[in-house]
């Protein structure tokens, strides 16, 4: 599956709190078994997607492909400006999944009245990938290094701070974690398969273990979809939680997975079988969106100073 795919209708990816949510972490959740680089790009697009129609852009156009990168982690960032014809943004952004595919992307970028999102096309003087910035074995395949912008033309989407404000942020990073899900199920191949050749006692205790977390991740997963069609728009104010809650799970899963699996099966299939080096290299570093005990911070204080309701 391939940004292509989705854009000719090959696979359903419904938007999310349109009443087939549980059908859009499904379809993330098989492209990310099948590859989970691939699966990356494809969340990109199909997030973008979504982000257009919440915040009332226009939908991207057939044969469009499309990034969203909006990680702030420290550094330079980039900076929007306005010009006499419009905006303009200069700049680096790290975490450019799609750099030299997409045709473009929604980048996060500061301006004199805060955060903001804008749209911009990667085909512009101006835009630059910078190479050797991604040294990760895993996630090769995405294709992430950091982006340097140079005054390029830019389109904003939604006002100040509308990015982070709408109830889908919390909805798609929900989706990244379908996503996880589906490369941790590719990484419990090779035990189910190592299982399937001799019977070992603990290489079936292993396999238990695995099958117990992944089917209680997709049933947390699936209650998540089902809840947010119920209230879309997050009127009972609860999407971060259970954003948090879903993610910091999915996360403790893949961990698990990755570790039983190891464990099980030793060093052979990390040195010897490409397709599940691969797998288990690409997992460990996509799960590390993840901010661990810092996202696990936030959910506790949440549960124990809730935020006022405006």
């Amino acid at each position: 599956m391939t940004v292509e795919e989705v854009g000719a209708g090959k696979t359903a990816f419904p938007l999310p709190g349109a009443g087939r949510t549980v059908q859009r972490f499904a379809a993330l959740r098989d492209v990310a078994e099948r590859n989970l680089c691939a699966a990356r790009l494809v969340e990109g697009h199909v997030d973008a997607t979504a982000i257009l129609a919440e915040l009332g852009a226009p939908p991207p156009a057939p044969g469009q492909r499309w990034g969203v990168w909006a990680a702030e982690p420290p550094g330079e960032g980039l900076r929007a400006t306005t010009t006499g014809s419009g905006w303009e943004i200069s700049g680096l952004k790290q975490y450019c999944s799609g750099a030299h595919s997409c045709t473009h992307a929604l980048v996060t970028a500061d301006t004199a009245e805060g955060k903001r999102l804008f749209a911009v096309d990667t085909g512009v003087v101006g835009y630059r990938p910078v190479p050797g910035t991604w040294q990760a074995l895993g996630m090769a395949g995405s294709d992430t290094p950091d982006v340097r912008l140079t005054e390029v033309p830019a389109v904003p989407v939604g006002p100040v701070g509308g990015y982070l404000a709408r109830p889908g942020f919390q909805h798609g990073g929900i989706g990244v974690a379908a996503c996880w899900y589906g490369g941790a199920v590719a990484v419990a191949r090779t035990l189910r398969e190592a299982a399937q050749r001799r019977a070992d006692p603990h290489t079936d205790a292993h396999l238990g273990s695995v099958d117990v977390q992944l089917h209680a991740a997709w049933a947390v997963l699936e209650k998540a979809g089902m809840e947010i069609d119920q209230d879309p728009d997050d009127v009972a104010g609860v999407a971060r939680v259970r954003s948090l809650r879903v993610r910091a799970f999915v996360e403790s899963v893949c961990a698990h997975v990755l570790t039983h699996v190891g464990r099980a099966t030793g060093a052979g299939p990390l040195c010897h079988d490409p397709r599940h080096a691969r797998n288990a290299a690409d997992l460990s570093v996509y799960i590390r969106q993840h901010h661990a005990e810092r996202n696990l911070a936030e959910l506790g204080a949440l549960l124990a100073r809730p935020e006022p309701r405006p």
